[in-house]
């Protein structure tokens, strides 16, 4: 075996996938310009960080269950006048995550809470932070069969470790009072620890009905307004923008 081939197998066995990749043809060129050894390694090795850092970056993004990829970019803040975008832009540099604080969407279905909740998460997990995106009914159906088998702390335990939750949608649905303290000690658990990103359709003064208990209701708000970023969103569902349009265009008109 030639010592070329032992070196090659050395960085397949090292687990050295882009040198190994780029090696043959690099040093060809290494050669010709005359490089030193110091900047062959240097640069093999820039390489080979770059690759790592965007393969854990694709994979955290897989692991995080986003509904869709839409980044910030896709947003148009200029259909929704009541965000703030340069509120959201600072929400993108993540300082919210180092500082534990929450972020609440609020507004009617279609008005762009989750794209705005998935961008901010997509950011987080490119930054290489575990990043969770589940739907609240989800999240209660996973609640409600540990509830009945006794391990609610497990479910708590699970979407703990994640260091920014997104939960999408609060409010469509009513839950049982039984789920809805295992929300509680989720959140409670995640309080001044560890970052909640939530989108809601109901005003927070109707989460008691939401949670079967306003005293419940009241105590889970409690510490998820504490320290966070309430952001309100009044204006048309994103889902009729293309018809509102083409009626404006007077392809529809009044017929």
């Amino acid at each position: 075996m030639s010592t070329y081939t032992q070196l090659l197998n050395n960085l397949e066995q090292l687990s050295l996938t882009k040198v190994k990749e780029i090696f043959p043809n690099y040093m060809d060129s290494a050669v010709i310009n005359d490089k030193s050894i110091v900047d062959i390694l240097k640069e093999l090795t820039d390489e080979e960080i770059v690759f790592r850092e965007q393969r854990a970056r694709q994979i955290n993004l897989t692991i995080s269950h986003f509904p869709f990829h839409k980044t910030i970019e896709d947003f148009d803040f200029t259909y929704q006048p009541s965000i703030n975008k340069a509120q959201i832009l600072d929400l993108l540099c993540l300082r919210f995550i180092e500082q534990n604080e929450n972020i609440l969407f609020i507004g009617s279905s279609g008005v762009g809470k989750t794209h705005l909740a998935t961008s901010i998460g997509i950011e987080a997990a490119g930054k290489r932070y575990s990043t969770y995106f589940i739907h609240f009914n989800t999240l209660m159906e996973k609640m409600k069969k540990a509830a009945s088998e006794g391990r609610i702390e497990s479910v708590v335990k699970h979407y703990y470790k994640y260091r920014v939750l997104i939960i999408d949608e609060i409010g469509y649905l009513p839950i049982d009072k039984d789920v809805a303290n295992g929300f509680f000690q989720l959140v409670a658990a995640r309080y001044e620890k560890r970052p909640i990103i939530l989108t809601t359709n109901q005003p927070l003064s109707k989460w008691g009905d939401v949670f079967g208990d306003y005293t419940l209701a009241n105590a889970i708000i409690d510490r998820l307004v504490h320290h966070s970023y309430i952001i309100k969103i009044t204006g048309q569902s994103y889902r009729i923008k293309g018809k509102l349009l083409y009626d404006e265009e007077g392809d529809v008109g009044n017929r």
